[in-house]
């Protein structure tokens, strides 16, 4: 009932109230599509369907995204710089007035007029949503009045058109609206009568504040509660202490008001809860032993204001490592811990923060290791990638509806059954974090990176109790959603939390033929409450052409986005089915959409695997899935690892999914400054993209590969002394250490200044911390290097050449 990736929901578990659905505006009683389409059957788009020109109107993309391209000749496909977005054709000004690419994307830039051409096409039709990601500039929007489509509910956007001053038509559903009297004046321009010009018609995304309209009670304060694993296991790898310091030091950063409140809840074969009322002298340990009924001990000064009690949660952090410093317990009691929580929290709701370093062995939700060793590097099935027991999903939908979010940090090297835990987060539309050999003494680099991440994590924006809805053109429909959520109602999300870092998918179909209409349009509004107290909503609308022919659908593909939402689909289909069927189903993605253009479009009887232009990156980018954590087979990956690797696809950003799954890789030592920018005083370099494949490292160079979280930065064995030397303070290659570190050294020199500019300049367009890896070719580090590097054969999997031959062969049975 109800799940991170379908789209239907039953049954009583629903956990947001009725009311939410007809809150954020389910359609007004009685006025749907019925009562439109008597009254304006096919209303006329003719104002913007002037501004749009036909594909013929731009030849030069259409033939640059249509050129033939034989994959088996050309091999250096690569652009010199990592790939935009494709950008839709649209006239200059519905151009300016789009959605940004970073925001809201769409696997095909030209929608195709009907189901049956987009099933010629065989490519998938689908969004990528990052709805709430840190903006620079946001227009934020009060006024009494939200004006939005009185049939379909959709606001008032950049895309409508204006019949008169007192008329506007939806451009989702095509019902001509009143235009309400405040509309007419602009409060930027502070004139009366330009309804046209208000910043929501000038904007793609904007921020409306929300009246009590969109309340169901008053907007809850900033909540946060720590569960802390305080077992033998958990103090020993050293988690503990870093996690006091990091908040001790973020504290006055996390976000929030005068009515933030923090509570602390640790547990080893026991629960133990923290009384930090203002009056006490120190804090108060109250141990409830009984974990098979779990109770609170007292209802008062468990969650404390942090304004008040600020002084004693300082002390709870200075001294809670040395309390269970010298524990022996190796017990975990989580499912209590969690019981404990939920009922802590559901009076106010907000995040709950779970820090956990092995398998649950006592109470509700123990677990018993599935793991077998030998079957890591099976080419068979994988089995347990679903969870062992519901117990965790119950308890985050239980959560979910009480506005309450569960972020997992996972820090274990054991097996700790990951797809079970993983539910508490997945349907609390949480976030989940896994470091599986984070140790104080053996493994520094990842302690430094769980601190880094972790104030991230404290100090990011938040927003508490919201919802989710994505809208689109009528004829249009979503099936299925991708990403941390519980779906209600069918197109409503429920988001109990929603940060800044968190990624969305979404399947579609054309059930009805566009041929009305030349522009397609989308719509998601984001009702939140945020940390200071204030109803929100965000919106973002992007619109896009409507094609009839196979040639445009091919033009407009954006294989980016298509990866991903296959990555997404594929990540399902190893769960439902299993791994080797979303393998093939991955392959098959691939054939049947070059069999399609081949026999369709192409009209080429040369020999070879032919692509379009806009589809050449598509068998590479495939290739590079088969390769991932996630879904590989015949390389030894332990099934907590899978299962993480599986979370991530499901759960980020487009732009962090790209680099993951094909990472970038320039050549630094023969760097220079031709196409650099030139960025406050700086000079960035724009090095060259080269392929993943050890052909293009050199003994005599020195790389850089961006993963997105991780740097490898891998010195070739005759590299210059000079550029060691000047980028890391080494006096040669010899004597270069493995260094686990954030930065490179800040030396006074050109190189190193060009260098470390082109790392932030890669690191600005991220919002977490990469750690940076320097290896040398020597070093066993150099393993993880290579592993990313998948256009090489492995003992396990093909090489690139190899892939294209065996689509070829698929192709011609």
């Amino acid at each position: 009932s109800g799940g991170d990736s379908s789209s239907t929901t039953t049954g009583s578990a629903s956990p947001v109230p009725n009311s939410y659905d007809s809150l954020e505006g389910g359609s007004y009683p009685g006025t749907y599509f019925t009562q439109l389409l008597t009254s304006n059957p096919f209303p006329n788009m003719s104002q913007l369907s002037a501004a749009l020109g036909g594909l013929s109107g731009v030849p030069e993309l259409e033939v640059e995204a249509l050129r033939p391209v034989n994959l088996l000749q050309e091999r250096n496909l690569l652009p010199h710089r990592p790939l935009d977005a494709p950008e839709p054709n649209l006239s200059a000004d519905l151009k300016k007035a789009n959605c940004s690419p970073d925001t809201f994307r769409c696997t095909l830039t030209n929608i195709p007029q009907t189901q049956a051409l987009l099933n010629k096409a065989r490519l998938p039709l689908g969004l990528l949503l990052h709805p709430f990601r840190d903006l620079t500039q946001l227009p934020v929007i009060t006024s009494n009045t939200i004006v939005r489509c009185r049939s379909c509910r959709t606001y008032i956007n950049p895309f409508v058109s204006f019949l008169d001053q007192r008329r506007w038509k939806c451009n989702l559903c095509y019902r001509v609206n009143d235009v309400p009297d405040e509309f007419m004046y602009n409060p930027v321009t502070r004139s009366y009568g330009e309804p046209h010009k208000r910043p929501e018609v000038q904007n793609s995304t904007v921020e409306f504040i929300a009246s009590s309209d969109y309340m169901l009670r008053p907007p809850q304060p900033a909540v946060y509660l720590f569960v802390l694993d305080v077992s033998h296991n958990a103090v020993e790898g050293g988690y503990l202490n870093v996690f006091c310091h990091t908040l001790l030091e973020n504290l006055d950063k996390m976000p929030g008001d005068t009515r933030t409140r923090v509570g602390f809840i640790t547990f080893n074969s026991t629960i133990h809860f923290y009384n930090l009322n203002e009056s006490l002298s120190q804090p108060q340990m109250l141990v409830v032993s009984d974990i098979d009924d779990i109770f609170i001990p007292t209802h008062d000064s468990l969650l404390v204001n942090l304004k008040e009690s600020r002084a004693l949660v300082r002390v709870l952090l200075t001294s809670l490592h040395s309390m269970f410093s010298q524990t022996r317990e190796t017990h975990s009691a989580l499912g209590p811990a969690l019981q404990a929580a939920y009922k802590l929290m559901s009076p106010t709701g907000g995040r709950v923060s779970v820090f956990q370093t092995q398998l649950p062995t006592l109470g509700a939700g123990l677990l018993q290791s599935r793991e077998d060793p030998n079957q890591r590097s099976s080419t068979k099935g994988v089995q347990h990638l679903g969870p062992a027991t519901d117990f965790y999903k119950k308890l985050a939908l239980d959560c979910s509806g009480q506005q309450i979010g569960v972020d997992l940090f996972l820090l274990s090297s054991q097996y700790s059954d990951l797809a079970s835990l993983a539910c508490m987060s997945k349907f609390s539309a949480g976030s989940i974090f896994y470091y599986p050999s984070l140790h104080h003494v053996h493994n520094p680099a990842q302690l430094d990176k769980f601190q880094k991440d972790l104030e991230r994590y404290l100090t990011r924006k938040i927003g508490f109790e919201a919802v989710m809805r994505i809208r689109c053109t009528k004829g249009l429909s979503i099936h299925t959603f991708h990403g941390n959520f519980f779906v209600r109602s069918t197109d409503l999300l429920s988001l109990a939390n929603i940060n800044p870092d968190s990624g969305f998918a979404v399947q579609m179909s054309i059930e009805e033929s566009l041929a009305d209409t030349s522009l397609a349009c989308f719509q998601s509004a984001l009702l939140y409450t945020s940390s200071k107290g204030k109803r929100r909503i965000r919106v973002h609308t992007l619109c896009l052409p409507v094609v009839s022919q196979l040639s445009d659908v091919y033009a407009g593909a954006d294989v980016q986005a298509i990866t991903c939402l296959l990555a997404n689909m594929a990540i399902d289909r190893s769960i439902s089915s299993s791994l080797s069927d979303a393998r093939d189903a991955l392959v098959n993605a691939v054939v049947d959409s070059l069999s399609a253009y081949k026999n369709t479009v192409s009209n080429i009887q040369q020999s070879g695997l032919i692509a379009p232009a806009a589809l050449c990156l598509f068998p590479l980018y495939v290739l590079a899935l088969l390769k991932q954590k996630a879904l590989r087979t015949g390389t030894s990956t332990k099934l907590d690892e899978r299962v993480f690797a599986m979370c991530e696809f499901k759960s980020q950003p487009l732009q962090q999914i790209m680099r993951t799954v094909h990472p970038d890789l320039y050549r630094l030592d023969t760097m220079s400054d031709q196409g650099a920018l030139h960025l406050n005083d700086c000079i960035v370099p724009q090095p060259h993209l080269l392929h993943l494949t050890a052909e293009k490292l050199t003994r005599e160079g020195a790389f850089l590969m961006d993963c997105g979280s991780v740097f490898y930065l891998w010195i070739g064995k005759c590299c210059n002394d000079m550029f060691i030397r000047d980028v890391l303070g080494c006096p040669n290659h010899a004597q270069t250490f493995i260094r686990h570190n954030t930065q490179i050294p800040e030396l006074e020199t050109p190189l190193s200044e060009r260098l470390r500019a082109l790392l932030a300049w890669l690191q600005d367009s991220r919002t977490f911390s990469s750690t940076l890896h320097v290896v040398k070719d020597d070093a066993t580090a150099k393993t993880s290097f290579f592993q990313h590097l998948v256009e090489d054969r492995s003992e396990s999997a093909l090489s690139y050449y190899e892939f294209l031959l065996h689509i070829q062969q698929q192709m011609s049975k």
